[in-house]
C-alpha cells in the first residue's frame, strides 16, 4: 500500500511538472530570432527562449498607422536592449529589422530606445490571438507603426 501511495505521489508530481513546465503559458512555437552583424556573440533565440525572458510592459502606446484609425494599445515583450545586451551590440548606430516574408527597415539607435520584441499584445499572445501577425513583433514606441515589424526573423546590428 506504501509503495503505491509512493508511486502515486511521483506520478502525480510528474504530471504537475509537466503541466507547468510551459512556464509562463506561452503557446509552442516553432519561430527563432537571430541577431546578427557587428556583434560579439551572434545569438539564435527561439519563441520559447523569448517567452522565458523577463518581460516589460509597454502601456498605452500610440499606434500611428499609415492607412486607417490610429490607435491606443499595450505590448509586452522582451527588451531590445536586453537582447542587444545579450549579443555584445556595444556602440552600434542602427539595427535592420528583418521579417520572415523579407521585409526590411533600418532603424536607428534613438528610434530603438524603449523597444521591445512583443509576444503579446493587450495581455494576450500574438501567435494566439493574431497568428498573422506574430508570433513575435518589434515594437518601437519611437517611431510610427508602419516601422514594426512584424513576423521578426532577424536583427542585423550596424
Amino acid at each position: 500500500m506504501k509503495k503505491r501511495f509512493v508511486l502515486l505521489s511521483v506520478l502525480l508530481l510528474a504530471g504537475a511538472l509537466v503541466l507547468t513546465g510551459c512556464g509562463s503559458g506561452a503557446p509552442k512555437v516553432d519561430w527563432e530570432l537571430s541577431i546578427t552583424g557587428d556583434v560579439e556573440t551572434p545569438l539564435t533565440l527561439s519563441y520559447q527562449d523569448l517567452a522565458k525572458m523577463d518581460m516589460i510592459d509597454l502601456n498605452d502606446i500610440l499606434m500611428e498607422k499609415s492607412t486607417g484609425e490610429d490607435e491606443i494599445t499595450s505590448w509586452s515583450g522582451v527588451p531590445i536592449s536586453t537582447l542587444l545586451e545579450q549579443a555584445g551590440a556595444g556602440d552600434f548606430s542602427s539595427v535592420t529589422a528583418i521579417a520572415a516574408d523579407g521585409y526590411a527597415i533600418e532603424i536607428s539607435r534613438e528610434e530603438l530606445e524603449g523597444g521591445i520584441v512583443a509576444l503579446k499584445d493587450d495581455g494576450e499572445w500574438i501567435a494566439k490571438v493574431a497568428p498573422d501577425d506574430g508570433p513575435i513583433r518589434l515594437v518601437t514606441p519611437q517611431t510610427p507603426a508602419n516601422r514594426w515589424v512584424f513576423q521578426l526573423v532577424e536583427l542585423q546590428i550596424h
